[in-house]
């Protein structure tokens, strides 16, 4: 990696003597590499998204950054939890880290699935039953993430230049088939006819 780089695009002037492999890769590679990925990622996600990411994480961690969380709370779930239960998720936070180091069950969690799994395993979540509701409000994140993004890629399928004149009501009705389709595929068309036959009295037999 020390030896001396030499590009084969251009003819190599005095000055590039001095770049190594190492410099090369490390440099010109690598750091630019990361600087695009930083980049895309940037302007992919907003500013709170990113805080709402980054604040979330704190709770995935061997030694729980109990300010993150409250701030997570304030700030996010602030109809989730009650003035009196922010305060008590403090010190519940302020628990459990004294016991994740006591605790050979809980020192081993590494993510928020396995901590909601061991302390339910442990019973400790009634003990930490706030802290249990945090980690379930952050994991429906990329639930509720993953279907606004299915939505929009299904209405774009949908809503057309063509069909631009659907109402909302039409658009949502053929957009829960679309995106639930496992779930469509279930029914039948003769169900969905008598279904909409009891709906009300009509002359003709369907």
């Amino acid at each position: 990696m020390k030896s001396p780089y030499v590009s084969t695009n251009y003819r190599p002037r005095r000055n590039d003597l001095h770049v190594t492999f190492g410099h090369y890769y490390r440099a010109d590679l690598f750091i630019s590499t990361l600087d695009k990925q930083l980049h895309e990622l940037n302007t992919r996600f907003s500013e709170h998204t990113v805080e709402l990411l980054s604040l979330s994480a704190s709770l995935a961690t061997k030694e729980i950054n109990v300010e993150n969380i409250c701030l997570l709370v304030e700030r996010y779930y602030p109809r989730d939890f009650t003035e009196r239960e922010r305060i008590e998720l403090q010190y519940q936070l302020e628990n459990l880290n004294i016991e994740m180091t006591i605790n050979p069950r809980l020192s081993g969690v590494s993510n928020l699935p396995n901590l909601c799994k061991t302390l339910v395993e442990t019973q400790k979540r009634e003990t930490y039953n706030l802290v249990d509701r945090v980690c379930r409000l952050i994991m429906t994140l990329p639930v509720s993430t993953a279907t606004t993004e299915r939505a929009f890629s299904a209405m774009k399928i949908f809503k057309t230049r063509l069909r631009n004149k659907m109402s909302d009501a039409y658009l949502a009705d053929s957009l829960v088939i679309y995106i639930e389709k496992e779930i469509a595929e279930n029914f039948d068309s003769d169900s969905i006819i008598d279904e909409f036959k009891d709906l009300k009295g009509r002359r003709a037999e369907l």
